[in-house]
């Protein structure tokens, strides 16, 4: 059984790492160097960039800092923001990002994904999918342009019926972002992770919710997602990822220890 992964999350703006609550009021975090490479020196299996402001508009994502990133850290990285092409794709990798993230522009042109899955194949293809649940109409929602409270929108997407097409045309991986549980560090969405693994035949990556350490053990035992995506823990100093490791291995929860 593959070992489960933990993800630090890095929102960035400006040149800068952001955090905000359910997607709403980003609030500077730090210097991006710093912040990769202290995750990659305390466990960090592996981490996400999202330039979030890049789709919203419409433009690629700040390049400057994934070079630097590449040389600093050892450890695999995905990088998000604004990639709408082969050409976009292939600079960001060649810049030294291990895989490429597409969220909002997948939905515009969902045969993007088949497009990038070809040319550089299927493992390096990750799909972001961002979810409400609507607490009246009892209902998850796909938002687009997510990165900017202006420009965000609800799609009429059904996640169930997204999540499968997106399979079928090539992503290799699947991060689910719910929005709800994003910064309020309650807990992930148990119930709802387990609908989407019934349908979901690639690593699924969890996201929103991570509070304390048993969020992350409740995650990995009672559902069967790869990695489990975190921000605010980590950026707030509530959880050591070396300390958090252990504490899973100690639970039984198969994790890679540095």
């Amino acid at each position: 059984m593959l070992a489960k992964r933990i993800i630090p999350c890095l929102d960035v703006k400006d040149g800068l790492v952001v955090k905000g609550i359910k997607f709403k009021n980003h609030k500077v975090i730090g210097d991006i160097l710093f912040l990769a490479k202290n995750y990659s020196i305390n466990g960090a299996d592996e981490l996400v960039f999202y330039d979030i402001a890049a789709s919203a508009d419409n433009k690629l994502l700040d390049k400057k800092w994934i070079y630097n990133i590449s040389r600093l850290i050892n450890i695999p990285f995905c990088v998000a923001g604004g990639i709408k092409s082969i050409n976009d794709a292939a600079l960001v990798l060649s810049l030294g990002a291990d895989k490429i993230s597409v969220n909002s522009p997948a939905i515009e042109n969902p045969s993007l994904i088949y497009e990038l899955s070809n040319h550089f194949g299927s493992q390096c293809v990750v799909i972001g999918i961002d979810v409400w649940f609507d607490k009246f109409d009892r209902k998850y929602f796909i938002y687009q342009y997510t990165g900017n409270e202006d420009k965000m929108i609800s799609t009429k997407l059904n996640v169930f019926d997204w999540i499968k097409k997106v399979q079928d045309l090539g992503a290799g991986e699947i991060v689910l972002n719910m929005m709800n549980q994003d910064g309020i560090c309650q807990g992930y969405d148990i119930k709802f992770l387990n609908k989407i693994e019934n349908i979901c035949n690639v690593p699924l990556i969890a996201s929103g919710g991570a509070g304390k350490n048993e969020h992350f053990y409740t995650l990995f035992n009672e559902t069967g997602v790869s990695g489990a995506l975190a921000a605010s823990v980590f950026h707030n100093n509530i959880i050591s990822i070396n300390k958090l490791k252990s504490f899973l291995l100690s639970k039984g929860i198969n994790i890679r220890l540095c």
